[in-house]
């Protein structure tokens, strides 16, 4: 991760997608930017004091466009994209990989990182992890991607 030390890993979840690594690649620059696009994920992001609170920077994704909570830090098409952002309560990384596994056929994986420094941050983490909001968003996601991928 750039910026010094990796924060802990969370967790990470995959989804086995029937279509190329390309396709996947695309999908996954179109859904972020779609996902994070939007009012309400820009508001949020103002509200926790993410400094990157909406889309600006090349399309598709690249080294350092960002999207409403997320700058991208490093992009290899197609095979790996990393995000990283901070706010008041966190400082995270989201890093999805592309690996193909067999002809048209590709896994797609998303490794979540963060820190959640002191009381506030400990708060922060009990509402989005504990109550599994961040596994929901993260597969909501991923299957975003990989219909997206097939029907491209």
């Amino acid at each position: 991760m750039t910026g010094g030390m990796a924060p802990p890993h969370l967790d990470e979840h995959a989804v086995t997608v029937d279509a190329a690594p390309e396709a996947v690649w695309a999908a996954l620059g179109d859904v972020l930017d779609r996902t994070f696009s939007g009012a309400v994920a820009q508001t949020y992001a103002r509200l926790v004091g993410c400094p990157d609170h909406a889309a600006s920077g090349p399309r598709p994704l690249a080294e350092g466009s960002t999207i409403a909570g997320f700058r991208v830090t490093a992009a290899v098409p197609p095979s790996e994209l990393l995000l990283e952002g901070r706010h008041r309560f966190s400082t995270y990384a989201l890093v999805f990989r592309i690996d193909r596994v067999a002809p048209n056929r590709t896994r797609l994986r998303a490794e979540s990182r963060a820190a959640f420094p002191g009381a506030a941050g400990r708060l922060y983490r009990a509402l989005v992890i504990g109550t599994g909001g961040h596994v929901f968003g993260v597969r909501r996601l991923l299957s975003g991607v990989a219909t997206r991928a097939r029907s491209r």
